[in-house]
């Protein structure tokens, strides 16, 4: 990962946008009509359930990790520290990784291809908030780059980045 600028910065109204449009998407997976792709039985419901309460669980887990760091931003606060231990020894963003399986619950709940096009769009959302904040974190913290190299972005072991 290279950073040539140092004071690396997303613009606040672009940081805030990507924001914005996060929880666009989740509002629409939660709020759309129900479709037809698959049967929604007891089992599917419950099914669906099991990955909200999963997603639910890891970000707050990760928001509960990073404490007094936490932002809806991208950009990182000023007073922060890398945290890199709990849930974050497993991937960089556990907290995109949780909005994402609440959402995948949501889609099998929704069972509509409006549905899994607003999963597709959460996932672009959260790919580029990562990409940006990543910048920003190997700009302010020397230790970013060794840590992107051993955890993956999203999955364990996914998507790792090359020092």
């Amino acid at each position: 990962m290279s950073v040539a600028d140092p004071t690396a910065q997303l613009h606040p109204a672009a940081a805030w946008a990507l924001v914005g449009a996060q929880f666009l998407f989740l509002l629409l997976l939660g709020f759309m009509p129900w479709g037809d792709l698959w049967s929604r039985g007891i089992g599917t419901v419950v099914f669906g359930l099991v990955f909200v309460a999963l997603g639910i669980g890891i970000a707050l887990a990760a928001g509960a990790g990073l404490g007094r760091t936490l932002t809806p931003s991208p950009v990182p606060k000023a007073d922060g520290e890398l945290v890199t231990t709990g849930v974050y020894g497993f991937v960089r963003h556990p907290i995109y990784s949780g909005l994402l399986l609440l959402g995948i619950g949501l889609v099998i709940i929704g069972a509509s291809v409006l549905h899994l096009l607003a999963w597709v769009a959460l996932l672009s959302v959260l790919m580029a908030k990562s990409r940006f904040e990543e910048w920003m974190l190997a700009a302010r913290y020397p230790d970013y780059a060794a840590y992107a190299a051993r955890v993956g972005r999203l999955v364990p072991g996914i998507g790792k980045l090359t020092p």
